[in-house]
């Protein structure tokens, strides 16, 4: 069978129970297509040896007939999952040489399947970013070009690796981590499945933390299907993290029965954002009638305290990104700068930071070690929180009027040319963000699916949010809105 890289989890699923195809067939496959595609740039620690002994045990246990959905499918795992015996760097500089001798819970959950490890993945420096251009490993490339022209552009981020390898079919799926949309906002980029589950729903032990209110690791797949498939494989209460959530894991996938008759689908008037292009605009609307005619009823609502979510945002995450990151001070694990003669630690702790930390970052941890500061608590930090809370009611008093899911769109643009935003005021980047922070900041989950082509050819997404704990249901809503938008766009092979 050839192009075996090219199946999703449900279809080689299906053709590694009949016996049709290996689990080793598969990997070789995407390690194949992963050597082939060293200009995406996705990729950045290979693990060939960790694969193929994990596809023939899975091979293995799936002739024994004991195998879960997930066993024998390869994976990519986004850099910011720590994974046992694998550098683990969080596209930074000051984590070089970092090797865990720990698994995090959602990649030994994964293993546990029997999935199989191709190696990590890149991304934007501790997941912060919206294009992937503040990785050390440098720049992901989408797949994706515009009509005739060669210009590289963004995957998205701060999962660009992990979308860029989906999409380019590099792997099956893709494990990534939304704090602010970076699942959400880079599949809409390359034209692929990313669902944010709810907070809680998924264990952040053994991820590396940028905001922990608002971190979530999530799958990036090829289908609705496929993310229901592996959902079921990452969820699931861990006692080693405090803020998972003791819930039952459902079989999300028996919830795709694609019948959305009667669901209430909210439509926000605060998501009409000026400027917004008519293209975005116009796949709103068509994907709005596509839900009403599978027989939902949608509903105009209003969502008041979005206006301030970027701004509260842009507080509430850097604020913890300042705490989580002044672990990293040269001393126990990664990179130490050297030191003259004379110096003492407080030396060494500034030109460790300053040496291994990027830009982006050190922008971030300032603007957050401000905003906690004495005389500026109240005015930022506290303020941010009070605001949170306001946008989560929004969408509680949504929820209590009967809606069962929020229709708006992923991102306000198509993907962007890498380097385009490099000179604008970073306030620009960040806007990048408005359509999914709000999610983060509510705890809510969300899920990006494809829905159509702008008019340069490149893939545009929707967004549907759900109610905390819903995500069977959101799935189910989000499978009518992918069959009824029928996309099957793939990337012209250029790499």
């Amino acid at each position: 069978m050839a192009d075996l890289n090219k199946f999703g989890i449900a279809e080689a699923r299906d053709a590694l129970r009949k016996g049709d195809v290996t689990s080793m067939e598969l990997t070789e496959a995407c390690l194949g297509a992963i050597e082939d595609a060293s200009a995406l740039n996705a990729f950045v620690h290979n693990t060939p040896e960790i694969a193929r002994a994990q596809a023939a045990a899975a091979d293995t246990r799936i002739k024994a007939g004991d195998a879960p959905d997930m066993c024998g499918i390869p994976l990519g795992i986004k850099d910011l999952f720590c994974t046992k015996g694998v550098p683990s760097q969080a596209a930074s500089r000051i984590l070089e040489g970092f090797k865990p001798e720990y698994e995090s819970t959602i990649t030994q959950q994964l293993w546990d399947a029997g999935s199989v490890m191709l190696g990590k993945l890149n991304m934007d420096e501790f997941a912060m970013g919206s294009s992937n251009e503040t990785s050390v490993y440098g720049d992901v490339v989408n797949p994706w070009r515009r009509g005739n022209d060669d210009a590289p552009l963004t995957p998205g981020g701060s999962s660009g690796g992990s979308a860029s390898a989906v999409a380019a079919d590099l792997c099956l799926a893709a494990t990534g981590t939304d704090t602010g949309g970076s699942i959400r906002q880079p599949a809409a980029f390359v034209g692929i499945t990313g669902l944010k589950p709810t907070y809680g729903r998924c264990s952040r032990w053994g991820v590396v933390a940028f905001a922990s209110s608002l971190d979530q690791a999530g799958p990036m797949t090829k289908s609705v299907r496929d993310a229901a498939i592996m959902l079921g494989a990452m969820a699931g209460h861990d006692p080693k993290d405090s803020t998972s959530a003791e819930l039952a894991v459902p079989d999300f996938e028996a919830a795709l029965t694609g019948d959305i008759r009667g669901k209430k689908i909210g439509i926000p008037k605060e998501y009409r954002m000026e400027g917004m292009p008519a293209e975005i605009e116009q796949l709103w609307a068509d994907g709005t009638a596509m839900l009403k005619d599978a027989g939902a009823e949608i509903i105009d609502i209003s969502l008041p305290h979005t206006k301030y979510a970027l701004p509260a945002y842009y507080v509430v995450a850097p604020a913890e990104a300042s705490s989580n990151l002044a672990r990293y001070d040269g001393v126990r694990f990664g990179h130490r700068a050297k030191i003259g003669q004379g110096d003492g630690i407080t030396e060494m702790y500034e030109k460790t930071r300053a040496e291994g930390f990027g830009p982006e970052v050190q922008r971030r941890v300032m603007i957050g070690t401000y905003v906690l500061s004495a005389g500026f608590y109240d005015a930022y930090y506290n303020r941010a929180r009070k605001v949170r809370s306001l946008i989560k009611k929004d969408f509680e008093d949504v929820f209590a009027q009967g809606v069962d899911a929020i229709l708006t769109p992923a991102t306000p643009s198509a993907a962007f040319g890498l380097g385009e935003m490099a000179d604008a005021d970073p306030v620009q980047m960040y806007l990048n963000d408005v359509f999914t922070v709000t999610v983060n900041l509510a705890g809510l989950p969300g899920i990006a699916v494809p829905a159509g082509l702008d008019k340069q050819g490149l893939p545009l997404g929707l967004q549907l949010i759900g109610r905390p704990w819903e995500e069977g249901d959101l799935l189910n809503t989000a499978y009518a809105l992918e069959q009824a938008a029928g996309f099957v766009a793939k990337p012209a092979k250029w790499w």
